[in-house]
């Protein structure tokens, strides 16, 4: 078992939290950690690049001039690739990079790395967040430096609640989530986490990762 401090919002510690990292992810995988990652970043490009084939650019599709005779390197029409404004050769076309893995093995592959980042004692937890009634960017500022959460930080909570999230985007490096939206990639990308004490309860309890 691993116990984890858990804080209030001032930075004292008001408890533990334990954590079995062994039930929570039995065995460690590189190989699909990588292949989670690589699809949820593949899943995120646009695919809009655009070029236009000799079919699509302007300009005459008459020979421009006669084959021989001229002193001049044969030549076809203004549309070919070789010449400025002609169409491109291997255009390129828009493209769906999407694709997906077997939902279990996403949810193991956040599994794992909750449990690595737990390992390297970047996730801190929380009591609560209490609802703001209006945002407050300041308050919320104040908790992540008591914390001591200058770096990139993932705040993870249970419920979203719309005051919450605006006090926490106009934070630099800062960036909140509720605990379904939890993935792999959104677990390993800032360098600490710091989680609400129901949200890891959530997240140890149910299969979140999608």
């Amino acid at each position: 078992m691993t116990n984890l401090p858990i804080y209030d919002k001032t930075g004292a510690k008001v408890g533990d939290y334990e954590i079995d990292l062994d039930a929570l992810a039995p065995k460690f995988s590189a190989q699909l950690l990588k292949e989670a990652i690589v699809m949820y970043q593949n899943n995120l490009r646009q695919g809009s690049a655009k070029t236009k084939t000799r079919s699509e650019v302007s300009g005459s599709r008459k020979k421009m001039y006669r084959q021989k005779g001229t002193g001049n390197a044969r030549a076809g029409h203004k549309r070919s690739g070789v010449r400025r404004g002609g169409g491109h050769i291997f255009a390129k076309t828009p493209k769906d990079w999407t694709y997906r893995l077997p939902r279990k093995a996403l949810q193991v592959a956040a599994k794992m790395a909750m449990a690595e980042k737990v390992r390297g004692e970047r996730v801190k937890v929380i009591d609560a967040i209490a609802p703001y009634e209006a945002p407050k960017t300041k308050d919320m500022a104040a908790t992540l430096t008591a914390l001591d959460l200058a770096r990139t930080v993932l705040v993870v909570v249970d419920q979203y609640d719309k005051n919450t999230y605006l006090s926490v985007r106009n934070i630099p490096k800062a960036k909140i989530l509720p605990v379904s939206d939890l993935n792999a990639y959104e677990i390993l990308r800032p360098y600490q986490l710091l989680v609400t004490k129901s949200a890891l309860d959530k997240f140890v309890e149910t299969r979140v990762g999608k």
